[in-house]
């Protein structure tokens, strides 16, 4: 697999296009999932929160209110001396107890007992439970504290005799959820009787509807976690049960697999915990829906990123496999293919980039058989050629022989002379010892002496340890050619002078100078004529310039200049110190 896509870029563009596409959409679908689920269950916290604090401070409201009517009534003192007794000042008693529960009477009932438990007075006109015990429960739980005592008036058998911090335990109460006792003492700190509070459901659902919600349930548990009210009675049935194991398990409320949520607060004061639930903001139903909902999008998504990608691929890869299929017939030598290019685009650039390419392989190709045809003639004619310096020099041989039988010396050293530079000319060596330079040189030189009758001198400078510097055969004559003939040209007792030495940084020059009548100024410095064409009258300068920049580079060739007193030429050529020869 991995060597497929390795190998098809066509296949790799399309992967490329489908990551690309369905990578970024994948990324932010789960981003807008996951903020929109964390945006809801913070929204559905804080108000569950706000409704939490609600209930708590609806409570705590009662309880203050509770609390405030025991105080008032443990400090009547009128009342204390009734309960002693049982019975009597019953108008008085009412007037206090109705007095001080004004505003809460709607929350609760308020009952008046003797020491003894028995049912003394009541804000309610229906019939009420006549005893209380008051070795147990809330009776019980008023005379262990000096405040108001709270606890639950359940008549499960496994919850009437557990004992409630700050509480008693459950009493028996007909319809009574939640009650609350003070103890009223005598002067002399006896227990003359009993403030009890009792709240049943319709006093609790008065006092908290409308604080916790409309799809939230609450319950109200003892510190047992044991159910005393509920808005929804099949919560005791269901939630609290599951819950109770939970905790006793060590484990979250909120852990379980659940539809809801829970949040809970403790009141010490009454001994309650308040359980607010509230459903999932996104619930199994919901996480369904939603889920198909994505999946089918997904999918959607996935087919539309197929369709576009495998279009847009095959879009790019046209033109591409045109010019793959166009590439593979120049390899085979058919320059007369063209790409048509559909598009101005980079692609289009590429193919008419391509075209002008197999234009120019075309023109370069007919340009390499013209100068295979050029190369082939010449070779022809090289090899036509050949005999004819050998036999020049047979010839030029043969007339030195010739000449100094009849006593002409002049011809023979003429014939001597150029039967050397003959040989030295075609002989098969490129580089040569400058001694052997010079040598070839003096022979050239002996010949124009004797043409010219002695018009000129000649001398050579070449210290012994450069003798043997190897340089291209055949550069020197020319530029004496050029000093004599051009250089010389109507002076009397003219100077050919060479001279040979090296620089600090290792390169050999060598300067042919004299004593003519110079250059014009416009020629001075480096030598820059590029072109045989316009170099005619100078051709010597051009071939010797050319054939060190050929052998060495651009950095060496020819340098015109006057002499250092003002006068004539000084042409010198620079090259590298070499004792080997140089490939070119």
């Amino acid at each position: 697999m991995k060597k497929f896509f390795v190998k098809s870029f066509r296949t790799r563009l399309f992967a490329g296009f489908l990551v690309a596409s369905l990578l970024p959409l994948f990324l932010c679908s789960a981003m807008l999932l996951q903020t929109f689920r964390l945006r809801l269950n913070r929204q559905a916290q804080l108000e569950t929160e706000e409704h939490l604090t609600r209930v708590t401070e609806l409570l705590d409201t009662l309880y203050t209110d509770f609390h405030q009517v025991s105080t008032a009534m443990k400090s009547d003192r009128s009342i204390a001396p009734v309960l002693e007794q049982g019975r009597g000042g019953d108008t008085a008693v009412y007037s206090a107890l109705f007095g001080v529960t004004e505003g809460s009477r709607d929350y609760a009932r308020f009952d008046l007992y003797g020491k003894d438990g028995v049912w003394l007075y009541s804000t309610q006109n229906g019939p009420v439970e006549g005893e209380l015990p008051v070795n147990w429960g809330v009776l019980y739980a008023a005379r262990q504290t000096a405040g108001l005592a709270f606890a639950s008036a359940s008549t499960d058998a496994d919850t009437a005799n557990l004992t409630f911090a700050s509480a008693g335990a459950g009493t028996g109460t007909s319809g009574a959820l939640l009650q609350g006792a003070a103890q009223i003492s005598t002067d002399e700190g006896e227990a003359a009787g009993y403030l009890v509070v009792t709240m049943d459901r319709a006093h609790l659902s008065r006092l908290l509807e409308e604080s916790y919600g409309s799809q939230n349930g609450l319950i109200l548990l003892n510190q047992y976690w044991r159910p005393i009210y509920a808005s929804e009675p099949s919560l005791t049935d269901t939630v609290v049960p599951k819950l109770r194991r939970l905790l006793l398990d060590g484990e979250d409320i909120n852990d379980g697999d659940s539809d809801s949520s829970y949040s809970t607060a403790y009141l010490p004061e009454m001994g309650l915990y308040v359980l607010l639930s509230r459903p999932q903001t996104l619930n199994q139903d919901t996480r369904t829906l939603l889920g198909t909902v994505t999946l089918g999008s997904a999918l959607v998504c996935v087919i539309l990123s197929v369709f576009m990608g495998l279009r847009l691929s095959r879009q790019l890869f046209s033109p591409i496999k045109r010019l793959h299929s166009a590439i593979g017939q120049v390899v085979h030598n058919n320059l007369n293919v063209q790409v048509t290019p559909y598009h101005d685009d980079e692609l289009g650039q590429l193919a008419g980039q391509f075209n002008d390419m197999v234009e120019a392989l075309k023109a370069n190709q007919a340009q390499l058989i013209e100068n295979q045809r050029e190369l082939n003639e010449a070779q022809i004619r090289m090899l036509q050629a050949q005999l004819n310096p050998h036999f020049l020099c047979n010839t030029l041989d043969t007339m030195k022989w010739i000449s100094k039988i009849n006593q002409v010396p002049q011809v023979a050293v003429m014939s001597t002379d150029l039967a050397d530079i003959l040989r030295f000319c075609i002989s098969p060596e490129e580089f040569v010892p400058l001694r052997r330079e010079v040598e070839i040189l003096r022979r050239y030189v002996e010949i124009q002496t004797i043409r010219m009758s002695g018009s000129f001198r000649f001398a050579v400078e070449l210290p012994p340890d450069l003798a043997e510097c190897k340089v291209p055969k055949m550069v020197l004559q020319p530029l004496v050619e050029n000093a004599i003939l051009h250089g010389l040209e109507d002076v009397k007792d003219g100077i050919v002078t060479v001279r040979a030495w090296t620089t600090e940084n290792r390169l050999l020059q060598i300067c042919v100078s004299d004593n003519g009548k110079g250059l014009p100024q416009e020629m001075t410095g480096t030598y820059t004529c590029r072109e045989q064409s316009s170099a005619r009258y100078h051709l010597g300068l051009y071939n010797v310039d050319t054939i060190l920049k050929k052998n060495y580079g651009d950095r060496y060739g020819l340098y015109l200049n006057h002499r250092p007193d003002g006068t004539g030429t000084a042409v010198t050529a620079t090259l590298p110190l070499s004792q080997e020869e140089k490939n070119a």
